[in-house]
């Protein structure tokens, strides 16, 4: 038996090996549908030289790219080399994703734009435009004031792929909390690891969902590690 084991386990190590060799040497070219390449924001004919510039030019490169985004208050350097490398990028700029993914777009004609359409497993759909996604992520930012949390506390978030991870991560932005996001899949133990390793103060969760037709529980693992509902004492015994 450990023989015929042993020979599997080979087996296996080599099919995967020649699986990852194969997706290595992919040469296929996908090439978008021309609708696609006339919305796009960068001309297929530009891509090379803006792909030169970009290996040219660092500094340039990104200092143009950031122009797209809106600053409360400018940078005094793209890229700080002083302490390599633990460089700093835009040093001295402040920014928020939060700000740029959403509230800048509920004043002009956005507002009323899909942001994300979501289709569940039974078929059912969800579209939530920005204003809709703008409003969601206030009110889980106010949540999280209620509950304690301050900029620069940690949030666990243990969510299916479902509209309400964006909502989730946007309001932790929005107020200056760190998200961590822990794969649905993970054990309790492997929950746990995460929480105390990323030193979270609170663990975002639903009850549960459904994959491949079954229904996957999700709050019974919470559980299982001692976290109550609306409680944070036992993320910091």
């Amino acid at each position: 038996m450990e023989a015929l084991a042993m020979e599997s386990n080979k087996e296996k190590v080599e099919s995967e090996k020649e699986t990852t060799e194969a997706l290595l040497a992919e040469g296929r070219v996908f090439r978008p549908l021309p609708q696609l390449v006339v919305d796009a924001n960068l001309d297929p004919n530009d891509y090379e030289d803006a792909l030169k510039q970009g290996r040219s030019d660092l500094e340039a490169f990104w200092g143009e790219a950031a122009q797209e985004l809106h600053w409360f208050e400018q940078w005094n350097t793209v890229l700080d080399r002083s302490d390599a490398p633990f460089f700093k990028w835009f040093a001295g700029g402040k920014t928020n994703i939060a700000y740029n993914a959403l509230d800048r777009h509920v004043k002009t004609h956005r507002k009323n734009k899909v942001a994300i359409i979501f289709e569940s497993e039974s078929g059912a759909r969800e579209r939530m435009t920005y204003y809709d996604l703008y409003r969601a992520a206030n009110k889980f930012a106010n949540v999280l004031k209620s509950l304690g949390i301050k900029k620069g506390d940690r949030v666990a978030i243990y969510l299916p792929n479902i509209p309400e991870i964006a909502v989730v991560m946007l309001g932790c932005a929005k107020m200056g909390a760190i998200h961590s996001v822990v794969y649905g899949g993970f054990s309790a133990l492997a929950l746990r690891e995460r929480i105390n390793h990323a030193e979270a103060r609170l663990v975002v969760t639903v009850d549960g969902f459904h994959r491949n037709g079954k229904i996957m529980r999700r709050v019974l693992k919470a559980r299982e590690l001692g976290l109550k509902e609306g409680d944070l004492s036992t993320l910091e015994d």
